[in-house]
Order: structure tokens, then C-alpha cells, then sequence
């Protein structure tokens, strides 16, 4: 069943709204488990570049794009984190729905940093395999193809359900 709701306000899950609060809770916190381990494995291989003997060869470019990525990786880190230390303050305050609006826009700023993460970790690693033309047309690509699938496709499915929903009838009451 759908978890739109319908004409009575009610939605397809006879669930009650703290129960589908603490639904969506439980489906962002596995989204941040996901998207924590992809960035801890990208800040991973960030962190051991310093200690390889090629990166004392790195031009002043290089080494930018690389202190960039280190400052992004930290940064979206915090992000992913945030939602665990909003939960620790709002715990047992009733405040759920707060708790979950405010996981849910910081989750989608952490999808941003990880796009940029992966953009700039292309980047660098063509620039310094391939020139800087590699590096930045690789760069460049990756981040048009990250906003194309996470912000256009999500929209995108989200109007065809929208569409969708709008133009089933509604079903007869009896």
C-alpha cells in the first residue's frame, strides 16, 4: 500500500503519526548509516595521501583540491552526525516531528557534501593520473551526473507519483 495520504487524511499504513514518526526515523538513521560508511571511506583515502611519496609532488592546485576535499569530508561528516546529536537534545521532549524535519534537511545537505566529496576526489585523483583537463572534465562530470541523480531524479519520480496520484479517481465510499 501507498504511504500517500489519502482523501481522509488518514495514510495507506493504519499507523498512528507518532508511529510514522518513528518510521521515518528509523529510515533516516539506515540512510545516514549508508551514507556515513561512503564517506568515511572516501575521507579514508583522503587521509592517506599525505603519507604516499607522490604527494610531495603535487602542485599548489593539487594540494588546494586535496585540503578542499579533507575540509568537505570533515564538514559532511558533521552533518551525518548532527541528526544523532539533535536526537540527544530533543530525547523524551515529545519533540519527534521536529526530530525528523530537521534529520531530513540536514540529510539532504550530507547527500550535497557527498556529491562534492566525490566530485573533488575525482578530481584530483585524474589531475594527478591523467593532467588537469582529466582532472577537471572528471571532476565536472561526476558532479553533473551526482545533481542529475540526487536532486532531478528524485524530483523527477516524485512529480510522476504526484501525477499519478492525481489523476486516479478516488475510490467510492460505501
Amino acid at each position: 500500500m501507498s504511504d500517500v495520504e489519502d482523501y481522509t487524511g488518514r495514510t495507506g499504513r493504519n499507523e498512528t503519526r507518532e508511529e510514522q514518526m518513528d518510521r521515518n526515523w528509523a529510515e533516516l538513521l539506515q540512510e545516514l548509516r549508508v551514507l556515513q560508511t561512503g564517506v568515511q571511506i572516501l575521507a579514508g583515502f583522503l587521509l592517506t595521501l599525505p603519507f604516499q611519496q607522490r604527494f610531495e609532488k603535487l602542485d599548489g592546485f593539487q594540494v588546494n583540491l586535496y585540503l578542499t576535499n579533507v575540509g568537505i569530508a570533515a564538514l559532511t561528516t558533521a552533518f551525518i552526525l548532527l541528526p544523532v546529536s539533535v536526537h540527544r537534545r530533543l530525547f523524551r521532549k515529545r519533540l519527534k516531528e521536529t526530530l525528523v524535519s530537521s534529520a531530513d534537511s540536514i540529510t539532504k545537505i550530507a547527500l550535497g557534501g557527498i556529491a562534492l566529496l566525490s566530485a573533488g576526489t575525482a578530481a584530483l585523483v585524474f589531475d594527478v593520473a591523467a593532467g588537469r583537463e582529466g582532472g577537471l572534465t572528471a571532476g565536472g562530470a561526476l558532479l553533473g551526473v551526482m545533481v542529475v541523480l540526487l536532486v532531478f531524479v528524485p524530483l523527477h519520480l516524485n512529480k510522476r507519483a504526484n501525477d499519478k496520484n492525481h489523476s486516479s479517481p478516488l475510490p467510492d465510499k460505501e
